[in-house]
């Protein structure tokens, strides 16, 4: 199985996605979004961006 993002609606309404790694272990979670489509939007974001963001130690 290979990780994946799962969209759902939390207890408010909005929708949220996670990202789960081949294990099933929730690895990422997203901001709540007040429409689907956005909520697909922003994990084309993270699928973009990511591979590219800078790894920051706030110690």
């Amino acid at each position: 199985m290979a990780a994946k993002f799962e969209v759902y609606k939390d207890k408010k309404g909005e929708y949220r996605f996670r990202l789960k790694a081949a294990n099933g272990e929730i690895i990422a979670v997203g901001e709540g979004y007040s429409s689907k489509t956005a909520c697909l939007k922003g994990i084309e974001s993270v699928k973009k961006n990511a591979p590219e963001a800078e790894i920051v130690d706030s110690e």
